[in-house]
């Protein structure tokens, strides 16, 4: 995530506000200098840095603060309220007419930002909310903009309208909303034109567009991995086109993630949607004080779950967790886990949102590794999957050769697998006494290979 190095930075300035019995005002100004730093080379925007370490210092130097039981962690509340207030405070949505009203959104950005890939996963979030999107392609100038954005929206089972690249895009967009009224669309997603720059042709054309429809919704698109010149760039474009709202995107890549700390402060656009990946799933809402808990390494449960209900089978896990009582889970169910964990975003991703599994920058989960995994279990037989006790020498090496690993990665394996059941099957006897939760949230299973 954008926010690793941030993380581990924060974290051990905070390991040592919370060793200390009592604090002094030195103290806290020593570790509100290391955070300062921490932010700014996150790339946050100065002017801002400066006002949040001005504003975590008034309070945190307080008697009844230097003077509390902990005030270690009192300080820490102070800097994750600051970090939230920062970046906006509550969870702004995109503002939506209601009924069979069209809304009219128009997403804007420069070249290279993902703003046609945003428009369609923007496009399929509606969609699950009850609405009835339209995508209309006013790119014409970019190649294959338009048959990306056909192409996305058919994943997403979105209809798109297109004139080729022969008209305007005022002309398309015009069209585009009669088509919408005529085919019982309830909210128009224009995909315009970006370019390299930020350039007076781009803005008229987006100012003209604006001009001749009733647009309800700016949206900009921004990389998160231009940094602080996303800042700029989301400046520009509200100073000209006035942006209701940002989605920042590749946040999930090595960027040092201080656009989403900066954005709302300095324009006051609020962040709908931050991107996690490039497939159509991995767009998420901005939740402030979620991400605030991300930045600090306290985790995000909530996220986790709420990705957890929209991809995970109810009857399934119901039926996983009776053969992991029993110890008679197989490799077709180590498989079926792996699937589910992949569509959450992968296993560091999933121990990114955990409380106190922030990782170490230097330390990166290669969830490609378990593609290694997943070849060993494909190059058996279904009864060998059903039954791994039947996998003799004979057998290890026949699968070995399928999957092109060698012979001892298909021993640990099935070692890792035995191992697991057996635990498995320890721990369910100790949940079944006194103290045991019912219901709740249930982890995939993935704890072998790995």
């Amino acid at each position: 995530m954008a926010f690793d190095s941030l993380s581990e930075k924060l974290q051990n300035v905070f390991k040592g506000l919370k060793s200390k019995g009592r604090l002094t005002e030195s103290d806290v100004k020593a570790a509100l200098k290391e955070v300062k730093m921490a932010l700014l080379e996150a790339d946050v925007n100065f002017r801002v840095v400066k006002q949040f370490t001005k504003a975590v210092q008034e309070k945190a130097t307080g008697e009844d603060v230097l003077n509390s039981l902990t005030p270690g962690q009192t300080v820490i509340k102070y800097v994750n309220e600051e970090l939230v207030r920062m970046m906006g405070e509550t969870t702004a949505e995109i503002e939506l007419k209601q009924g069979n009203e069209i809304t009219v959104i128009m997403m804007c950005g420069l070249q290279g930002a993902g703003k046609t890939t945003t428009t369609a996963k923007i496009a399929g979030k509606l969609k699950q909310k009850g609405r009835r999107p339209l995508l209309v392609a006013c790119d014409v100038y970019r190649p294959a903009a338009i048959e990306q954005l056909q192409i996305n929206g058919d994943k997403q089972e979105v209809p798109v309208f297109s004139m080729g690249t022969k008209h305007s895009p005022v002309d398309i967009a015009k069209a585009g909303l009669e088509y919408a009224k005529a085919n019982d669309n309830n909210v128009v997603i224009l995909d315009t034109a970006g370019r390299l720059h930020v350039d007076e042709e781009m803005m008229e054309e987006l100012a003209n567009i604006k001009k001749n429809i009733e647009v309800h919704q700016t949206i900009l698109v921004v990389d998160s991995m231009t940094g602080q010149d996303a800042v700029n760039v989301a400046s520009s474009f509200h100073e000209k086109l006035h942006v209701d709202g940002v989605v920042l995107t590749k946040l999930d890549g090595d960027t040092r993630g201080g656009a989403a700390l900066s954005i709302r402060a300095v324009t006051g656009c609020p962040i709908y949607y931050v991107g996690m990946g490039e497939k159509l799933s991995d767009l998420e809402q901005f939740y402030p004080d979620r991400m605030a808990s991300r930045i600090l390494g306290m985790g995000d449960v909530l996220t986790l779950i709420e990705k957890a209900e929209a991809e995970i089978d109810e009857e399934k896990a119901a039926e996983l967790a009776k053969k992991m009582k029993k110890a008679e889970f197989d490799f077709n169910d180590f498989l079926e886990q792996m699937q589910q964990m992949k569509k959450m975003g992968g296993l560091s991703s999933i121990l990114s949102m955990m409380p106190g599994m922030g990782l170490p920058s230097d330390l990166e989960i290669d969830d490609d590794a378990l593609k290694g995994t997943e070849a060993i279990i494909y190059s058996m037989t279904m009864e060998e999957r059903t039954n791994p006790g039947i996998i003799n020498p004979s057998r290890k090496r026949r699968i070995a050769n399928g999957a092109g690993v060698d012979i001892s990665e298909v021993n640990r394996l099935i070692k890792q697998f035995e191992q697991s059941r057996k635990m498995m099957k320890q721990m369910s006897g100790m949940m079944s006494g006194k103290g045991r939760r019912k219901g709740g949230f249930k982890f995939p299973f993935g704890g072998m290979g790995m």
